[in-house]
């Protein structure tokens, strides 16, 4: 695992672009004032859309069994058994 970049807090003010754009192509960034580490500038994680087939079926083999008697038990112990419509009484 390679090391962050270390930049300072001036590199920060006048090189943003140059920064913002790195960080939007995945680089991190230990941001430094009077050589002090303050903090870390990384790029946000995008949430995946979906899971792959193959990445699902493959963690879909190591999940533990479930009992369907058990998950419909759950379902109908949580599932709201009134009726929607305000009329019926």
């Amino acid at each position: 695992m390679t090391a962050q970049p270390e930049i300072t807090q001036r590199d920060l003010r006048t090189k943003s672009k140059e920064i913002m754009d790195a960080v939007q192509n995945g680089q991190a960034f230990t941001v430094t004032r009077d050589g002090h580490r303050i903090g870390e500038l990384i790029p946000l994680r995008r949430r995946r859309r979906f899971v792959p087939r193959g990445e699902f079926a493959a963690m879909s083999r190591t999940a533990p069994d479930i009992s369907l008697d058990a998950f419909r038990a759950d379902q109908d112990a949580t599932a709201e058994q009134e009726p929607d419509d305000p009329h019926v009484r």
